[in-house]
């Protein structure tokens, strides 16, 4: 097994083409977004910002960014529901492309004719949405849970994408891939954002530290990571567990994807994740650095074909 590991973002640093470098312009945020205008405040520091303690707040800053930077105009999700960063999620996508672009010559390949199959849309659907408005790839999001493909399906068609983004409903939870791909179905890369957590109370715990971190006072009701279901935060024997049974998975059908990804939020999981890779004989594998702000994560990719093989799928698919 070939390892390759890019520590090529340096620490608080997004994708160079990611658009959320800087502060948020709330301003122009509002003249796209009226909605936002009654959750925007001055701080202490005289700066405009939101209550990231609302979730709101937090839901209605994340439909202004989709409909001002990425053109989508109708999105929201239920309740409780995970509604994730966007810049953090837009990193994700670039980072992706650029895995991509390593297979084809430097160059990101775009359009219709790539696709990318997504392990946990989530009812916000945001990597779909990202990524197609980005580069114009097509996406397949699949769930266990059958709301969150609803409500994505929702997003999807009032936003007329349903020729570029499907959902589809995981039935057994047992699996990731089984019963998702059709047969001969083949799709250019994967990625998924696991659940980071083992058991709910270390979901909870693990809330409770993000409170005191960000210097809020925690509400008397807790609010799990802003938002989330429990399949979106934890999952028995956590995100270790979750990405084994993803790897072993990923072997059965190690012709089907040019590229397998996962996103990494421990470091101390990396040893056990090289080492199922290297028992499925994963041909190379590429860990890339991300940061934003103080939060650190690492994607992993791997693949089983070689470099030839990677030529070849070049040429037939993307050509």
């Amino acid at each position: 097994m070939k390892s390759d590991n890019l520590n090529i973002l340096k620490e608080n640093k997004l994708h160079p083409r990611n658009k959320h470098h800087d502060r948020y312009d709330f301003e122009q945020l509002i003249a796209t977004c009226p909605d936002l205008k009654p959750f925007v405040s001055i701080n202490k520091f005289n700066s405009e910002t939101i209550d990231f303690t609302n979730p709101k707040a937090v839901k209605t800053l994340n439909k202004a960014l989709l409909k001002h930077f990425y053109k989508i105009n109708h999105w929201d999700i239920p309740e409780n529901y995970l509604c994730p960063p966007i810049p953090g999620r837009a990193d994700y996508i670039h980072n992706i492309a650029d895995i991509l672009a390593s297979s084809n010559g430097g160059i990101i390949p775009k359009g219709k004719s790539v696709h990318v199959l997504d392990i946990g849309v989530g009812a916000n659907c945001i990597y779909p949405l990202v990524g197609h408005q980005e580069y114009g790839w097509e996406f397949i999001g699949t769930d266990i849970d059958a709301v969150a493909i609803k409500v994505a399906k929702q997003i999807i068609s009032s936003n007329a994408l349903t020729d570029s983004i499907e959902c589809r409903l995981q039935a057994d939870p047992s699996f990731i891939f089984n019963n998702i791909l059709k047969p001969n179905e083949m799709v250019d890369i994967t990625m998924c954002n696991p659940p980071f957590h083992s058991s709910a109370a270390e979901a909870e715990s693990g809330t409770e530290r993000k409170w005191k971190n960000l210097k809020y006072k925690q509400p008397s009701k807790p609010l799990l990571n802003f938002g989330g279901q429990n399949s979106e935060l934890w999952c028995k024997g956590g995100e270790v567990s979750f990405i084994r049974k993803m790897i072993e998975e990923s072997a059965f059908i190690s012709n089907s994807s040019l590229w397998f990804t996962s996103l990494v939020s421990k470091s101390e999981n990396l040893p056990a994740i090289y080492n199922a890779l290297k028992k499925t004989e994963a041909v190379l594998v590429k860990t890339i650095n991300m940061s934003q702000g103080n939060k650190t994560s690492r994607l992993v990719s791997w693949t089983y074909l070689n470099e030839t093989q990677h030529i070849q799928w070049s040429l037939n698919r993307w050509k």
